[in-house]
């Protein structure tokens, strides 16, 4: 284990030894091991917005294998996707490659803000997984039996020496739709991740948009146009930076576009990225030395 690595755990107080190991093997896989930074390959786009639209545009990715081999091609730090996902490619990649159990998901045609538990803890325990992945969308009506869930879920995880991490995305309400992107509605929805106690938090890139009227005075005076100043808050909001927190890539973009979110993320003080559609959307090669590149930001090579 690096110094680098040792510093992140030993913040994450009160946390088990089996915990902390498990955190470790993500910290220490691929090309980013031992840096601190992380690069996670998250496929539930299936679940979320259906099997054509997620893989019809590089077919290749209908196969779950194709998946856990390019995260290993590509010496990612994790790989997380739902049950069936893992389960069709456990045996075949075993000890590989650290992977997350997503256990809930929802699909585009429901008409509610939640999601239904679609895995276990005893589901990620057989899989050997080293985490289980668990949405809560902050302002929707759900929110609060989405919380007891993952009460009892990280509980459950924590008894078995599983880490857990929370995908924060603010969505519902009273919440405008430039407001799921707010910096401060963001940084608000990262917060109570880490309060719920995750150990590696997830949301998404913010905007500089302020959304609440009663946090924009908090904000004011401040030039918020930066990204990397951005992302600092957010990190920030993760108990000063005691958690890990990842940013999603969201939806396929330019390279350039993904780059630059990548060098924002590393300036200011995040985790990593958790990338799934703009990598598995392009052709292997392309996806290969996309995350080639992105590694090589992360090291401070580019």
């Amino acid at each position: 284990m690096t110094p680098t690595v040792k510093a992140i755990l030993d913040k994450y107080e009160g946390t088990s030894p089996a915990v902390k190991a498990n955190l470790a093997r993500i910290l220490m896989q691929g090309r980013l091991g031992g840096t601190g930074k992380l690069v996670i390959l998250p496929v539930d786009q299936g679940f979320e917005h259906g099997p054509a639209r997620s893989f019809a545009v590089n077919p290749a990715a209908y196969d779950p294998h194709y998946h856990y081999q390019l995260a290993i091609d590509a010496g990612l730090s994790a790989y997380a996707a739902p049950l069936g996902m893992l389960e069709a490619g456990a045996d075949t990649f075993a000890g590989r490659m650290p992977t997350i159990l997503k256990v809930n998901s929802s699909n585009s045609w429901a008409t509610s803000i939640a999601q239904a538990q679609t895995g276990s803890v005893e589901d990620a325990l057989r899989l050997g997984c080293a985490a289980i992945g668990f949405t809560i969308y902050p302002g929707s009506d759900g929110i609060f039996h989405a919380m007891e869930q993952i009460r009892e879920l990280r509980e459950k995880a924590a008894a078995a020496g599983l880490a857990t991490v929370i995908w924060s995305y603010p969505r519902g309400g009273d919440l405008t739709k430039d407001g799921e992107l707010a910096l401060d509605v963001g940084a608000y929805a990262a917060h109570m991740a880490a309060l719920l106690g995750a150990h590696i938090i997830k949301v998404k890139l913010p905007t500089a948009h302020i959304e609440q009227k009663d946090a924009q005075k908090a904000y004011a005076g401040t030039d918020w146009s930066s990204q990397a100043d951005r992302v600092k808050h957010v990190v920030q909001s993760c108990f000063a930076g005691r958690r890990i927190v990842v940013f999603s890539g969201g939806a396929t973009k330019g390279s350039d576009a993904v780059y630059q979110d990548a060098r924002d993320i590393r300036d200011g003080g995040g985790n990593g990225s958790i990338i799934g559609r703009n990598t598995f959307q392009r052709p292997r090669d392309e996806a290969l030395a996309m995350l080639d590149k992105i590694v090589s930001i992360y090291t401070g090579q580019e």
